[in-house]
């Protein structure tokens, strides 16, 4: 009897479809009905989530609908129709037992939500055993449905391994790493310092690190920038995390007031991060403890006596960035397109500029944007709303960055292909891609995320941050994968939106982007030969496919600060053409010397101070790191002028040198 009621319902309506005007894209070709509903319908139903099908309406009914959806939640706690008859004929026929809006009202965003149209967007829920592609295909024959889409599940881009920390020796190198914080275990955190340290791996170099001790010395973060982890559940009580956790001013009524710290968008409540299952093979599944890995690394507590450093963690005066906890994780539950749309927008929502994310599809073969943006519009719109809201007083609009993948493929995985998004490849201490990075198309930049195997120092070549007490035992721990890489990625770019906050600076997205995007070190001169880790290297397969090259936060603030970056490799002379600071006569220009301190000679090794030779900069570094040299030149004659000579202006530079060890002596550098 349902059978026949569902066959009868569904031949009426194409009936309906079939009196009116058939759709026309030319005077040969008429769009079947049948045609009309296919092409509603976004994404196929494979890895999708069963009982649920989520739908956008025409703006023409918005009103009616919600009216509807108003009355009866005044009087009943299930909203199940849609005040529309013949959506509502079929909502009958699938037995929707409720029925609500993707994005919950948002109070004063709500205008920017109706602007961007995430109002249209709504959830049906119905009885799991109903048939999803014949669900999709009653509602997409509906003329007041414009799309309608599956909730695809989501997949962590990580295993969730976890190595406890429990300290080491030191390598011959240990008491080079330097740093003004206190933070006990900073010295194995090889990825913000890296002095090639033996204990972490002999075939270590220096320089493989995101350059964090010179960045810190201009801002360690600032509590107005806000990161939203959309990952597993961060421990906000961690001892190491706790005093960098965003707390929301004034819990969401949506939120039944528990989005304290965030939410968990999965199970609808507050955060959680310690829950574990065994499974009907007997396998122990759940969460990892990578949420609060991710927290740590991009804000642990800094300069707090205890565990570990953050990028943009503080000097410990209550002034790193804020974390936010999107939580689409929890235990063995998977996220979906509905999960993580809805932490999206709730991270817009509620004052987060940057999204950190690490994860991505399942079985997916979407491989460009316009595939992307059709088959995940939810998702995409999401984004585009984070992307344009702007939340921090330095910058237009959000940044997203995603991991790009651990599976080696030559391509980044979706959604952090998507030309807008960043995309983070992953390197090890050897200054090399790491053996499961992916790379190549869609790819941005690159940051440490270490290799737990592999290579001599085993676990502690991987990323140190914090974990769960509850799961690891231990409060930290190492990880590696570009799930590792992308928190040293939106770290840097949190410290560079606190760096422009402090000097007052104001960027587009645009701007700050391609700032940060060429804030980077030389990668192409170290691919050569093999590499033998956990997986075996062709290195040249990688060359201009790991992004613009290795983050650098000191180089960020640098730009931002408007002092220019001079590259140098070590171990050689350099003549540097200062054409593009002082202009195209730079050569002719008569130079007054260069001043640099003999603190910052000895710290580059220069056996000399630099000087200008020919009109251009002579100067050899023979240990790699950063120093501040000033040049100094007349403009408009060969003497400045005084009150007795007529003469020309005195001008002056300052530049910061880094100084790098070269891969290859064929170089690579700009």
């Amino acid at each position: 009897m349902q059978n026949r009621k569902k066959v009868l319902i569904l031949a009426s309506i194409l009936l309906a479809a079939c009196a009116t005007d058939p759709i026309q894209e030319s005077t040969d070709t008429v769009v079947t009905p049948e045609e009309t509903v296919a092409a509603k319908i976004c994404n196929t139903s494979q890895s999708a989530i069963k009982g649920m099908i989520i739908a956008k309406f025409n703006d023409e009914v918005i009103p009616v609908l919600e009216q509807a959806v108003a009355q009866q939640a005044a009087t009943r706690s299930q909203v199940t129709r849609s005040g529309i008859e013949s959506v509502d004929d079929i909502f009958q026929n699938l037995d929707v037992t409720s029925f609500e809006r993707v994005f919950p009202e948002a109070g004063e965003r709500e205008p920017q939500t109706r602007a961007a149209g995430l109002h249209k967007w709504y959830v049906i829920y119905f009885d799991e055993e109903q048939d999803l592609d014949e669900a999709a295909e009653q509602l997409a024959s509906v003329a007041e449905i414009s799309q309608i889409q599956f909730s695809a599940t989501r997949c962590k881009m990580y295993d969730g391994k976890s190595y406890p920390f429990t300290g080491g020796t030191p390598g011959r190198t240990r008491a080079l790493v330097t740093s003004d914080f206190n933070d006990p275990n900073l010295f194995w955190q090889w990825h913000y310092i890296n002095n090639a340290d033996e204990a972490v791996a002999k075939t270590a170099r220096v320089g493989a690190d995101i350059n964090a001790a010179e960045a810190w010395k201009m801002t360690a973060g600032s509590p107005e920038v806000i990161v939203a982890v959309v990952d597993e559940g961060i421990k906000y009580t961690h001892p190491d995390l706790a005093a960098n956790m965003w707390t929301n001013p004034e819990p969401s009524p949506e939120y039944n007031k528990e989005d304290i710290h965030g939410y968990n968008f999965v199970d609808g409540g507050p955060i959680t991060w310690d829950k574990r299952e065994t499974a009907i093979n007997g396998e122990e599944v759940g969460d990892s403890g990578h949420g609060t890995h991710v927290a740590g690394t991009v804000a642990a507590v800094n300069n707090n006596g205890i565990g570990v450093a953050g990028v943009a963690g503080g000097t410990g005066k209550n002034d790193g960035v804020r974390l936010m906890s999107c939580q689409i994780f929890s235990g063995k539950n998977s996220a979906n397109d509905v999960i993580v749309s809805r932490a999206i927008k709730y991270a817009a929502d509620h004052g987060a500029s940057i999204l950190q994310c690490s994860y991505g599809y399942e079985n997916t073969d979407v491989s460009n944007d316009r595939m992307y943006a059709s088959r995940s519009p939810l998702e995409y719109e999401a984004l585009r709303f984070f992307m344009s809201t702007s939340n921090c007083a330095a910058l237009d609009g959000g940044l997203v960055f995603f991991s790009a993948g651990n599976e080696g493929l030559s391509m980044a995985s979706y959604p952090g292909a998507y030309r807008e998004c960043i995309s983070v490849t992953s390197i090890a201490p050897d200054y090399l891609p790491a053996y499961y990075t992916c790379y190549g198309y869609g790819c941005n930049v690159a940051a440490p995320g270490g290799e737990t195997v592999g290579l001599s120092g085993g676990e502690k070549a991987g990323i140190l941050s914090t974990l769960c007490s509850e799961i690891s035992g231990e409060d930290y721990g190492y990880m590696q994968g570009t799930s590792m890489s992308c928190p040293h990625a939106s770290g840097v770019a949190a410290l560079g939106l606190s760096y422009a906050l402090a000097k007052g600076k104001h960027y587009t997205r645009e701007e700050f982007i391609s700032m940060y995007l060429t804030s980077v070190n030389d990668l192409e001169s170290y691919l050569e030969g093999t590499k033998v880790t956990g997986a075996s290297l062709n290195l040249e397969d990688y060359r201009g496919k790991m992004g613009t090259g290795l983050i650098d936060a000191y180089q960020l603030l640098m730009q931002i600060e408007g002092t220019p970056c001079l590259k140098v490799p070590t171990g050689e002379l350099q003549l540097i053409t200062l054409t593009k600071y002082f202009g195209g006569s730079a050569q002719n220009l008569t130079y007054q010397g260069v001043e640099i301190s003999k603190e910052d000679q000895e710290k580059l090794g220069m056996t000399a101070a630099p000087k200008m030779y020919n009109g251009q900069l002579m100067i050899k570094c023979s240990k790699p790191g950063v120093a501040h040299i000033t040049v100094k030149a007349v403009g408009g004659g060969t003497r400045p002028g005084s009150e007795t000579i007529v003469g020309g202006i005195e001008i002056s530079k300052k530049f910061a040198i880094i100084a790098r060890d070269s891969g290859a002596q064929n170089g690579g550098w700009l």
